[in-house]
């Protein structure tokens, strides 16, 4: 038995405990939280559950510090186009693995992230951290849609092989013909997840609604076929692509809106109707990084859509570090209590993962894996 004391606990199973104790297993599995007595020393800091990191791109590590800040959607795709596969394989996945082992250690227990290919699928089999992968796939040719497929289920069947958990799921509206946002989606959803990047800027907004903008330019430019002027956003339109897909109303499954810079309390009304279990992926830093915005955590609040923290990738975060983006919330947000933002950081993102019997909270029976904040930064314990 392990016994870990802090001047508080933060069990997200009720209100906090102030000098408490967590006792443990040797594997980890929580016996008994409480009060220490009166004349007990705890040690500094707080304890809380371990955090899950809810939208990763662990691929892209090997991308840190390449990328220039503050270009816009448009300008960061473009430097995405320039620089992915300019490393060699073996340089890929020891910085992939090199981000997994500083998640690991700073107490990051769980993580959805996001593959196109199959390198990070040998480390996430041997790792300790817990990893649900996306098979993410684009494709804005409506005549390709079926190859699209064939290619991601060739990739989930590895994934298969590895023993990893991992199904499609679509990207985001403007990189996907109407066709193939319907076929992964469906695909995605008869695992249970889906995962999908919606309304991360006002640029994809404009794209969408009325067909101009830097990144209706771009593709344009590029030869690269437009989606669907809809005049609605992103997100509605998504949610048109879902019921095109045949998926009765409300469509079951655990779905991810990552980023949602654009929310309005109208496209939460019409997720919330739309879908059984909608939950939000904020990236905070990941947002201030590319675009100079912050999601709009009141009307997020106000859905009531339950909120989970991912960190982006390497390629657009200057790194994987859960408590600087709840800093950065705090920071922008501080009607957020330290409670709130804890919810969101590990027990919103282990229910997404369908993983809260386990993780999530700090619970007799129950293995979260313990994490202690002092002084700004956090270690797994």
């Amino acid at each position: 038995m392990k016994r870990f004391t802090a001047q508080y606990v933060y069990t997200l199973a009720g209100d906090p405990l102030q000098k408490a104790f967590v006792e443990v297993e040797e594997d980890g599995t929580i016996l008994r939280v409480g009060q220490c007595p009166a004349d007990e020393e705890v040690d500094e800091g707080i304890i809380c559950p371990g955090f899950v990191n809810a939208h990763c791109h662990v691929e892209l590590s090997y991308m840190k510090g390449l990328f220039r800040k503050g270009t816009g959607m448009a300008g960061f795709i473009d430097q995405i186009n320039e620089l992915r596969d300019t490393s060699s394989y073996e340089d890929k996945v020891e910085a992939l693995k090199a981000a997994m082992d500083y998640m690991w250690d700073q107490g990051v227990v769980a993580m959805a992230d996001i593959s196109n290919c199959a390198d990070s699928f040998r480390v996430k089999a041997s790792h300790p951290m817990y990893t649900r992968t996306f098979l993410e796939v684009f494709g804005a040719v409506p005549a390709d849609y079926l190859k699209v497929m064939d290619q991601v289920r060739s990739l989930q069947g590895l994934a298969h092989a590895f023993g990893l958990d991992a199904a499609p799921t679509p990207h985001a509206c403007y990189t996907m013909s109407p066709e193939l946002i319907s076929a992964s989606s469906a695909a995605g959803l008869k695992d249970g997840f889906l995962s999908f990047h919606s309304e991360e800027s006002e640029e994809e907004e404009e794209m969408m609604m009325y067909g101009r903008g830097p990144m209706w330019d771009n593709r344009v430019a590029g030869g690269i076929p437009t989606p669907p002027v809809t005049g609605t956003s992103s997100l509605e339109y998504f949610l048109q692509r879902l019921r095109a897909a045949g998926l009765k109303e409300p469509v079951q499954g655990h779905v991810l809106l990552v980023h949602e810079c654009c929310l309005t309390a109208q496209g939460a009304a019409a997720a919330k109707k739309a879908l059984a279990h909608p939950f939000l992926a904020v990236c905070p830093l990941s947002n201030l990084f590319i675009h100079k915005t912050l999601p709009p955590i009141p009307v997020m609040r106000e859905s009531g859509i339950p909120i989970c923290v991912g960190t982006d990738s390497l390629s657009s975060n200057d790194s994987l570090d859960m408590m600087a983006e709840l800093r950065c919330l705090q920071q922008a947000f501080p009607e957020v209590s330290l409670q709130e933002l804890l919810t969101w950081a590990c027990l919103n993102g282990a229910r997404f993962l369908g993983k809260e019997d386990v993780l999530g909270s700090i619970e007799p029976g129950k293995k979260p894996g313990l994490v202690r904040m002092i002084n700004n930064t956090s270690h797994r314990l």
